[in-house]
């Protein structure tokens, strides 16, 4: 006959002393109270292992943080998962497991690996304003909140005040990092599914305004400002550079004396400082070499063509140009980004080879294949271009625009 082994009681268990050896009191199916010599006492489960049969030890915690019958409860969910041919011990590891996997995959733990990779594909200056935003917008929220939990209905409400301010174009660049961050997590495999894919979708699409900028016809008047402009001599340098180079603001900001190749006469910019990471090689004009020689007239010790008006040894800021414009008197109609317009638009009238003038601009091609088929970089014909451009320039400055001269003079570059 199978012995029958009486259930503890509470007054019994406080009561169990210390002895010279660790001894056990039964509770029964399994369950006992370990009592060492040091006095603590240890809720421990004793059962088959399936499949091997091999006898182990589960443990419940510590005697009185776990009742008797917090104990019992756990032997009955334990036996729950033998009877269905689960290890406990081995169930409450992976258990164990992903509790600590969610908390080292956070939200926030991965958005920080997010910005280092981030680093090493677009400026890191460009990455830091990125996670700029998540930190004012969505960090608060998901510092703390393990990837696997994120769900639509938490994003729309973290997101849905900044759209009610009409900042749409805040909330469509947040959508695309937290989709960028979730890949991430899938990829890594901490994530099968990523339910935010379509979370853009919900938000209205904010409305496209392009850069502003003048119609080619005001070039004169844009150059006339310019000379009589109340700016350093620098400043103005910068502006005519950035007009005649067709580069970004801060390409032409952060323009460094060492990449200037006076002997075959160009401006090779790194890729690291390009917007797509792809080295750009601008052909220097007559024009433009004669700024490099006034520039250099006031280099000192700086390594920038351009340097800050605060400290040499840092470069101008990337909004001088733009500070400029207004004060000439062209606020709310020409930024200095739309530098860059007015040129394709007057190479474009005047019937110049759109590739190339994609080319001049360090644009690419959003044609993956188109892209892979045509890598030329056009230089000559882009030197060409560039020295008709610079000529262009600066016949509106002299007042003398004559376009029957233009079209003979693109009719030379076209040969």
């Amino acid at each position: 006959m199978a012995r029958i082994t009486k259930p503890l009681n509470n007054t019994e268990i406080k009561q169990a002393k210390a002895k010279d050896k660790e001894y056990s009191l039964a509770d029964g199916q399994g369950l006992m109270l370990r009592i060492k010599p040091n006095g603590s006492k240890l809720w421990l489960f004793n059962y088959y292992r399936p499949f091997s049969k091999k006898r182990a030890n589960l443990s419940f915690g510590k005697y009185p943080d776990v009742s008797l019958a917090e104990a019992r409860d756990k032997r009955a969910e334990a036996r729950s998962l033998i009877a269905k041919e689960i290890d406990p011990k081995t169930h409450k590891e992976e258990l164990n497991h992903q509790q600590k996997e969610a908390l080292e995959n956070t939200f926030g733990v991965l958005a920080e690996k997010w910005l280092e990779l981030k680093k090493q594909q677009v400026k890191p200056e460009t990455a830091e304003k990125a996670y700029q935003s998540l930190t004012k917008h969505i960090l608060p929220s998901l510092q703390k909140v393990p990837v696997q939990s994120i769900k639509p209905k938490l994003i729309i409400d973290i997101l849905q005040p900044v759209a009610n301010k009409g900042s749409l174009e805040t909330v469509k660049c947040l959508c695309r990092i937290i989709n960028e961050v979730m890949r991430l997590a899938i990829a890594s495999g901490q994530l099968e599914i990523n339910y935010l894919a379509d979370i853009t979708k919900l938000f209205p699409a904010p409305k496209k305004t392009n850069m502003a900028t003048i119609e080619p016809k005001r070039l004169p008047e844009l150059m006339s400002a310019l000379s009589i402009a109340n700016i350093t001599r620098t400043t103005r340098c910068l502006v005519e550079w950035q007009l005649h180079t067709m580069t970004r603001p801060i390409e032409t900001a952060t323009a460094r004396w060492e990449d200037i190749d006076l002997e075959n006469k160009v401006w090779v910019i790194p890729a690291e400082r390009m917007k797509m990471k792809k080295a750009h090689t601008i052909p220097l004009t007559p024009q433009t070499l004669a700024l490099v020689e006034v520039l250099h007239s006031m280099r000192g010790q700086s390594e920038y063509l351009f340097q800050s008006h605060i400290s040499p040894k840092k470069h101008a800021n990337s909004q001088t140009a733009n500070m400029a414009l207004k004060r000439m008197g062209f606020a709310g109609e020409l930024v200095s980004h739309g530098l860059r317009a007015l040129a394709s638009t007057t190479l474009n009238e005047q019937g110049f080879d759109p590739d190339v003038i994609e080319s001049a601009l360090a644009h690419i091609d959003k044609n993956e294949v188109r892209r892979a088929y045509n890598r030329a970089e056009y230089l000559e014909r882009r030197r060409k271009l560039m020295c008709w451009w610079s000529n262009h320039i600066e016949q509106s400055a002299i007042g003398k625009m004559d376009m029957s001269n233009c079209i003979r003079s693109l009719k030379v570059v076209n040969l």
